[in-house]
């Protein structure tokens, strides 16, 4: 009888006693590979359901452990063909496996258990080719948020059969006839990029309808990856300007000032970036600190609710929106779910707010606000922002007092006295030098602005390293939101 590749003819009743003494699955994964069959047999892929300890369930392990499956190829002859020169010793699989528990000699067991973190870290599908060539595709299951098992799909070859046949030649050291091989490699078509992700984009959508749970976590981890994206991005261009060893970029209080106006005027978008960019230089300037930057979160969601609460509302409504948002900060772990929640407060908040979306002035005071942006490192006069805007100057300086809070001299030296404080604390630049680029006439005019908005010179902001991220103190509420949470 000659030697199959993959198979040995003679673990039948070995594999049937096996399956009699194994518990039975939960009725969520049986219900999964009730599904993932029918998905089998519509795309002619081949599936594995497995548990929440990655292991494939009992209930699967006649159809995984068939002659299809090319990891039983790697488990009989990867381990002791792959390294002969190596010193360490790794007994090869010698026979079929009989149970569950035998998968784990797996040598490509860690691939297929990276892949389902790298797809539950996303939220969503992920697909990889092993060292033979095979295409696999997989996508987690959730329960109340938690990972609970995973669905696992293959059956096709990323490369050329000849490709695979010497990778799977080498393998073995040449004790498999290549015609065997190639008989073998026969049952596997090719597949393209675009069918890879098709099928795997369905083995994700059983995999949504069979997770369990309050809300759609597959749509929440992929959005926290979005955004951690996107914030990565921001970081590494934080990098190019602040290489490493040198000064870090204090906390971004113009940042904070940026959304606010971003918030009153309805731009939920220029919201959303401006809070990226705003995250993006609180990671990176404290990397290892993660209450610090909890607390940070809790100061701009203090500053945000306050915001949110018009002069005619109790205490009480103001309290109950803290409550609620700190509430929520406080129960979070790590970064991405930080993320995630203060994008969903200042969404919240973003339609409370009270701004000028929706008034017929909304258009005009955008464009005053970019070209502020765009021109404020320059002396300029409220004739030419209100002519940006399309208003006339005392019209426009009415209704930008009445909308933004402050008229539009305050409004500018505020603007120039954050990024001034920033070039004192992150630059070695003169005095003379920053009053230039940041729009005041001269060094003896700035030292003047500077002091009325902060209560300290220029020099001895730069000095005391100007105060902006303040110690935390013993019981790890700084300074700023003590005063705000005490302050009425």
């Amino acid at each position: 009888m000659s030697e199959s590749i993959i198979q040995d003819e003679k673990i039948g009743e070995k594999r049937k006693t096996s399956e009699k003494q194994q518990k039975r699955s939960a009725p969520y994964l049986l219900n999964a590979w009730k599904v993932l069959t029918s998905y089998a047999k519509a795309t002619e892929s081949m599936v594995c359901v497995m548990d929440q300890n990655l292991l494939p369930i009992p209930e699967s392990f006649e159809e995984i452990t068939g002659s299809n499956n090319t990891c039983l190829f790697c488990m009989k002859y990867k381990n002791r063909y792959m390294a002969p020169d190596s010193d360490e010793t790794i007994p090869p699989w010698m026979g079929q496996p009989s149970r569950v528990q035998d998968l784990t000699a797996n040598p490509c067991n860690m691939m297929h258990t990276n892949a389902i973190k790298r797809a539950h870290h996303f939220g969503g599908s992920y697909i990889y080719m092993c060292d033979l060539g095979f295409v696999f595709w997989t996508s987690p299951i959730f329960k109340n948020g938690r990972l609970s098992g995973a669905l696992l799909g293959s059956g096709f070859l990323g490369i050329d059969n000849q490709e695979a046949a010497e990778s799977m030649q080498i393998m073995c050291g040449g004790t498999v006839p290549e015609e065997k091989i190639r008989a073998h490699l026969s049952a596997f078509p090719r597949s393209d990029s675009s069918k890879a992700k098709s099928l795997a984009e369905i083995l994700l959508i059983c995999a949504e309808s069979l997770s369990e749970g309050p809300e759609d976590y597959h749509k929440t981890l992929r959005r926290r990856a979005e955004q951690q994206a996107i914030i990565s991005e921001q970081i590494s261009l934080l990098k190019d300007q602040y290489p490493e060893g040198g000064p870090v970029p204090g906390y971004p209080l113009d940042k904070e000032r940026m959304l606010l106006a971003a918030l009153r005027r309805g731009d939920h978008e220029q919201g959303r970036k401006i809070l990226n960019e705003l995250l993006g230089i609180l990671f990176f300037a404290n990397p290892d600190h993660f209450n610090y930057i909890r607390f940070r979160a809790i100061e701009l969601v203090v500053l945000l609710s306050r915001t949110v609460i018009s002069p005619g509302n109790a205490k009480s409504a103001i309290l109950e929106a803290n409550n609620h948002y700190l509430n929520r900060i406080g129960d979070v772990e790590n970064i991405e779910e930080l993320t995630d929640v203060l994008h969903s407060i200042v969404e919240d908040m973003a339609g409370q707010i009270f701004s000028f979306q929706g008034t017929r002035h909304a258009s005009a005071l955008r464009k005053a606000e970019r070209y502020i942006y765009e021109t404020y490192t320059r002396k300029i006069s409220l004739k030419e922002v209100a002519d940006a805007s399309g208003l006339s100057a005392p019209y426009f300086s009415n209704i930008f007092k009445e909308e933004m809070g402050e008229n539009l001299t305050n409004y500018l030296n505020r603007l120039r006295v954050e990024k001034a404080g920033r070039l004192l604390t992150e630059t070695d630049m003169s005095l003379s030098e920053i009053a230039g680029v940041c729009g005041f006439e001269n060094q003896s005019w700035f030292s003047k602005i500077f002091k009325s908005f902060t209560g300290v010179s220029p020099g001895k902001y730069r000095g005391l390293g100007g105060g902006i991220i303040q110690e935390i103190s013993r019981d790890n509420l700084s300074e700023n939101y003590r005063s705000a949470v005490k302050s009425d």
